[in-house]
């Protein structure tokens, strides 16, 4: 098969920027989602040196960190850092000599262990930057139906046919449970843990309830939400957040769940095909996750909420940009119209526009402020 490389284009950009304003940068994503291609194309024809942590050769040169990594200068990259805890006092050391001297790029997967040993060892001196799959703007606007059906992880997206996809990405979930979290420092039964998934799976795109999910697993609302929390610290299932103001009305307060990747929710729930994905009951929440995830990879995460009242009205999407207010509805329709629930969100966030997102091309107006359009189309609006 020949191998095919994708530029990642604003995902570098970030990179580059934080390593020009700190002397450390994690780059933190699940495995295999395209972390070390990357740093390799960063480190390519620059001065530093590449450490492989899974590399034996590579763990024992820094068994003895400062006599490694001292003497270097320019970008240094160490790989599956998470291994390797005894590092983080020596870089925090390393980071603070003179600048012009070496600048190190961490790579490695979310995991409570990374975040604390990076937070405390090298508190206001590391810069941390989120990786995911692929995105539309990475692989190009004409596919992005095989991005949604296949999701972002790079041996997913690009493998020979739907089956083989479907295949890696079985695998991956297997490995991950049994085999990756315990790595992480995740000391959860990869049982449990694939029981919890699924159900998430299940819920996914809806407001989460722990104490529901508990009575379902026969687990206390408490271990639920830990192990939902370790889900979600290691970026395959997302919560999104409310917001709620005094408008006078009952706000819902607890948060919306996602999985991520929609390549893994199709295959947590059983869906192996566009034609399979079509039929689903769940192709309208997919058609929302997948939404939100690429509109967050460009707008940011930082003030991203969603917003609903008990009474019904809500908002799939709430996006704080240069003190505006922007709403993302996403509707799996051919052409969606303008509803009571979409107009009671502009007037009580008093939104500065509304963006209706569904599978289609054409953009058209739905009234004052309002506007439809295809997924290709908003991201650019965003950019």
């Amino acid at each position: 098969m020949k191998r095919v490389l994708i530029e990642r284009l604003r995902l570098a950009r970030r990179v580059a920027l934080a390593l020009r304003r700190s002397r450390v940068v994690a780059l933190t994503g699940p495995r295999q989602c395209g972390k070390t291609t990357l740093a390799r194309a960063l480190a390519a024809g620059r001065r530093g040196a590449y450490f492989d942590l899974e590399d034996p050769v590579a763990a024992v040169r820094l068994a003895e960190p400062v006599t490694a990594l001292g003497p270097l200068r320019g970008l240094v990259v160490i790989d599956e850092v998470q291994r390797a805890p005894h590092l983080f006092p020596v870089l925090r050391v390393l980071a603070d000599r003179n600048p012009g001297e070496a600048r190190f790029l961490l790579l490695g997967s979310a995991s409570p262990e990374l975040m604390r040993h990076a937070s405390e060892s090298l508190a206001g001196r590391v810069e941390f930057v989120d990786m995911a799959g692929f995105m539309i703007e990475e692989v190009g606007e004409d596919a992005w139906r095989r991005l949604w059906q296949r999701g972002g992880f790079p041996r997913s997206f690009l493998a020979r046919g739907e089956a083989a996809s479907l295949a890696w990405r079985e695998d991956f979930i297997r490995t991950f449970l049994e085999r990756d979290l315990r790595n992480l420092g995740i000391n959860v039964p990869a049982a449990a843990l694939r029981r919890l998934w699924s159900m998430l799976a299940h819920y996914h795109g809806q407001v989460w309830n722990a104490s529901e999910i508990g009575r379902s697993l026969g687990e206390a609302h408490t271990t639920v939400k830990r192990h939902a929390d370790s889900l979600c610290g290691a970026l395959v299932v997302r919560q999104l957040q409310p917001w709620f103001e005094n408008l006078g009305k009952r706000q819902i307060k607890a948060p919306k769940v996602y999985v991520r990747d929609s390549g893994l929710l199709h295959a947590l729930l059983g869906i192996g095909s566009p034609a399979a994905l079509a039929q689903h009951p769940k192709v309208g929440a997919s058609w929302e996750g997948f939404v939100i995830e690429q509109v967050l990879a460009v707008a940011g995460e930082r003030n991203a909420y969603y917003w609903g009242t008990q009474s019904g009205a809500e908002l799939d999407l709430l996006l704080l940009r240069g003190g505006k207010r922007y709403g993302v509805e996403v509707k799996h329709a051919d052409a969606p119209r303008l509803t009571k629930s979409m107009a009671i969100a502009q007037h009580d966030l008093g939104l500065e526009r509304l963006f209706v997102v569904y599978p289609g091309s054409e953009a058209y107006a739905l009234g004052k402020h309002a506007v439809a359009l295809g997924l290709p189309e908003l991201l650019r609006e965003l950019a």
